[in-house]
């Protein structure tokens, strides 16, 4: 009976051991991830790819302009400009137009979250955005 009873702990202390390691690896693997989302939030928006060079002065002039020169800025010049970096200048809309037309802000927001993916550049501010705009 003893033999039994010694068995049944030496199982119980393995099965406990198995199961702090899986708790230390999933720990291990969220704590990567989050520096990894980190490291990506800190991506500037200028830097992204997708904006010709010529454009680039006149998106400095409308964002010197605030939310009506980005809305102007983006109508005129949308096709010219690819993703990441026409998600960035949309972002930076949502931001601006917000305390003015909240609307446009979460239609916008929700246009740039269908069009791009967990891949992007984009992702982590748009997952830092979200809650404001959904």
């Amino acid at each position: 009976m003893t033999k039994v009873i010694a068995a049944l702990i030496i199982v119980a202390v393995l099965y406990g051991g198995w199961e702090l390691f899986l708790y230390w690896e999933k720990v291990k693997n969220e704590e990567e991830t989050k520096q990894k989302q980190e490291a990506a939030a800190a991506v500037m928006g200028d830097q992204l790819p997708g904006l010709p060079y010529q454009l680039e002065a006149s998106l400095q002039a409308a964002r010197k302009q605030g939310a009506a020169g980005l809305r102007n800025w983006l109508k005129n010049n949308s096709r010219s400009v690819e993703d990441p970096r026409k998600a960035w200048i949309e972002l930076d809309f949502c931001v601006a137009v917000a305390r003015e037309d909240p609307a446009e802000a979460r239609r916008v927001f929700a246009a740039v979250k269908e069009r791009i993916g967990p891949a992007s550049p984009v992702w982590p501010r748009l997952k830092q955005l979200e809650k404001t705009y959904e």
